[in-house]
């Protein structure tokens, strides 16, 4: 028997404008404030206001930015510069992504 639930999925739909404070950002990635000052000083997170105290904010992007540093140290064993360089050839490579989806739409087109 299959139930009528008029609610079956719930969550929070983040865009491009979503924000999270320091103190978030540390409880849902399960790591310390000083990671995150690091993360900032080696340039892979920009706050959106800036200073180092706790009302800090980031754009809700940091969070998987910040999940990708810490499996990058953790199973590859890559300090914070080599994870720095490692994330900006991941964005090159979604650049690089999107011009050619963008090229394939416009030869159909």
């Amino acid at each position: 028997m299959v139930r009528n639930n008029p609610n079956p999925l719930s969550g929070h739909i983040f865009d491009d404008t979503a924000e999270i404070t320091i103190v978030e950002l540390c409880e849902v990635c399960s790591i310390e404030v000083e990671l995150i000052d690091a993360l900032v000083d080696e340039g892979i997170l920009e706050p959106i206001a800036g200073g180092r105290e706790q009302r800090r904010r980031f754009p809700y992007s940091s969070v998987r930015r910040t999940r990708t540093v810490v499996h990058l140290q953790r199973d590859l064993g890559l300090n914070l510069a080599g994870a720095a360089l490692a994330l900006d050839l991941l964005d090159q490579l979604d650049l690089l992504d999107q011009i050619e989806h963008l090229r394939a739409r416009l030869r159909k087109a």
